[in-house]
């Protein structure tokens, strides 16, 4: 027999004592496990709960809180504020004098910015002119500035945190599952974040620019243009051959990889079918873009980034449509203050990426993220090309090339803005559709609770090859309204009978071409205003806000100088 080693007695007992050891972690893990599990959920309350981070969800949690309710942020985003903070500073206004309330608070402040020395830090407020969208920039006599920098407005969204002791919760995404939203008959009990929080209120404010708490709500909504059939209108739908701004190709470009050449193939970013019948629905949307924040101060300018994948033959149509003779390159490269601009899209083949968001409204999150991302390397491998490539011709480069991003903003996104603009995405079929010829001031629009002004703005949906042969976009719309009109109180309510205790001031209740009005930010605010008001009210009053008399409503909104009606 043989005796067993010194060395193979010391193995056994360490394979011996390791297992004793997984065993008891093992032992432990479940032990942790099911007390974790036995464990309540955290449960966060408050009378109000309002889901998401743009200019229209921190306006209605300060209206809560100044109405003597609690309240909670429940925001996806970790920057406030939305577009108003994300790049578009030459803000969309129309006729300034409907904004009141706390929008125009947000503008009076940006005009108490500007006003201090410290705020003109690579300009001398004098040399920045006052250029704004039908009014000065800077208007002296009303205190406001309407036109302003990104970091500038995103601090008025924090100060309005700060003082009113506002509780932010951010990079909180609601849980889109069926398990999501915890409903007891027509009411939202809660909600919970993929992060395993649960919110649960009175009364709830879906303040995003996608809607998602309203559809997971189970609340109706619609996606894409109707057809001018549906409500009576004449600027909805497809619309082919319809040029009310400049955003259209101007002179005959070939689609082709070979120019006239249809076997060839087509060039990147054209669909291969036509547009459609004139005025007929379908599920295309407006294009999205990045508005950005650009400079020529050298001390300050971060050059175009290369972006990954970087492909200049993408841009063919764009060298094209310079070939022409095209020049307008820096008609919306708007000024703002420190030689900044936010500039916009503009031209038939410009920051606009047209036909790629379609799904974007009802994408799960990760297919939301790689649409923003491939906007983003799209967006950037333009800058790249217009900047850099002998493809364009030598005024225009060398222009460009002056330009970059600016370096003091967005300092913890690359200095890219954090947030795609996203013009139009769910629309609510709520108690009141606002239509066409609401937005356009030739009704009397029941019950209001703010205005809007701005022109029937509809941007781009589609490029298309036309009969003819050459390469044409469709879907751009510019009609204006007129007078400033009334926005319903019932374009922000759900039907009872789908929820009623959920207010939605940004996914309003409107056909895809009144939306194109609607959807400026100073609205936005309006509407979130309102929309925390009748919340507070209803809570008073203890009613659906459905159920909420108007009269008592109005009377709060106009106190709180709110803006209803022109007269």
């Amino acid at each position: 027999m043989t005796k067993p080693s010194f060395s193979g007695l010391i193995s056994s007992v360490n394979e011996f004592v390791a297992s004793l050891i997984l065993s008891c972690l093992a032992l432990l893990l479940t032990v942790f496990t099911a007390a974790n599990a036995a464990r309540p959920v955290a449960v966060r309350r408050a009378d109000v709960i309002i889901y998401g981070g743009t200019a229209s969800a921190v306006t209605a949690a300060v209206q809560v809180k100044k109405m003597g309710k609690s309240v909670l942020i429940v925001s996806p985003d970790k920057h406030l504020g939305g577009l108003s903070s994300g790049g578009l500073g030459f803000t969309d206004t129309g006729n300034k004098e409907v904004i009141g309330g706390l929008s125009r608070e947000f503008y009076q402040r940006l005009y108490q910015h500007y006003q201090q020395d410290s705020a003109w830090k690579w300009q001398k407020r004098d040399e920045y002119g006052n250029k704004g969208q039908g009014t000065p920039a800077i208007d002296g006599n009303a205190r406001t500035m309407w036109i302003f920098e990104p970091h500038a407005a995103e601090q008025v969204f924090e100060d309005f945190v700060r003082e009113n002791k506002l509780t932010v919760y951010r990079n909180e995404w609601l849980d889109r599952s069926s398990k999501g939203v915890t409903k007891k008959g027509s009411a939202i009990q809660s909600f919970r974040t993929l992060s395993g929080q649960i919110y649960e209120g009175k009364m709830f404010i879906d303040a995003t620019y996608e809607g998602d708490l309203m559809a997971a709500a189970g609340v109706r909504y619609h996606i894409g243009r109707e057809a001018n059939s549906v409500y009576g209108e004449t600027w909805n739908g497809v619309q082919p051959n319809v040029f009310q701004h400049g955003h259209y190709f101007k002179a005959n470009v070939s689609p082709y990889k070979v120019p006239g050449d249809p076997k060839s193939g087509l060039l990147p970013e054209i669909a291969p079918d036509g547009p459609g019948e004139k005025g007929a629905g379908d599920h295309k949307i407006q294009a999205y873009c990045f508005r950005m924040c650009m400079t020529n101060n050298p001390e300050n300018r971060v050059p175009f980034p290369k972006p990954e994948g970087y492909d200049p033959t993408r841009y063919e149509l764009l060298g094209r449509v310079f070939d022409s003779g095209w020049r307008e390159t820096f008609q919306k490269f708007d000024p703002i203050p420190n030689r900044k601009t936010d500039t916009n899209n503009h031209g038939p083949f410009s920051s606009d990426y047209l036909g790629k968001n379609y799904d974007y409204p009802d994408a799960t999150y990760d297919r939301r993220r790689q649409i923003i991302r491939d906007h983003q390397l799209y967006q950037q491998g333009l800058l790249y090309f217009m900047a850099n490539d002998k493809r364009v011709p030598d005024d225009v480069r060398q222009a460009v090339s002056q330009w970059g991003l600016a370096k003091d903003e967005f300092t913890d996104n690359g200095n890219w803005p954090h947030q795609i603009y996203v013009r139009e995405a769910r629309r609510m079929l709520g108690m009141f559709v606002m239509k066409e010829a609401d937005a356009l001031g030739k009704t009397d629009v029941p019950q209001p609770i703010g205005m809007g002004s701005y022109a029937l703005d509809a941007h781009n949906a589609q490029r298309y090859v036309r009969p003819d042969g050459f390469v044409q976009n469709e879907g751009d719309i510019g009609v204006h309204p007129d007078k400033p009109y009334s926005i319903s109180y019932g374009s922000i309510l759900p039907k009872e009978s789908e929820c009623n205790n959920l207010l939605v001031p940004v996914c309003v209740s409107s056909s895809h071409i009144a939306y194109g009005s609607i959807r400026m930010e100073p609205v936005f605010m309006i509407l979130g205003q309102s929309a925390a008001t009748a919340a507070v009210l209803s809570i008073d009053n203890k009613v659906a806000p459905q159920r909420l008399p108007y009269a008592t409503l109005q009377a709060v909104l106009l106190k709180d100088q709110q803006r209803l009606t022109l007269y």
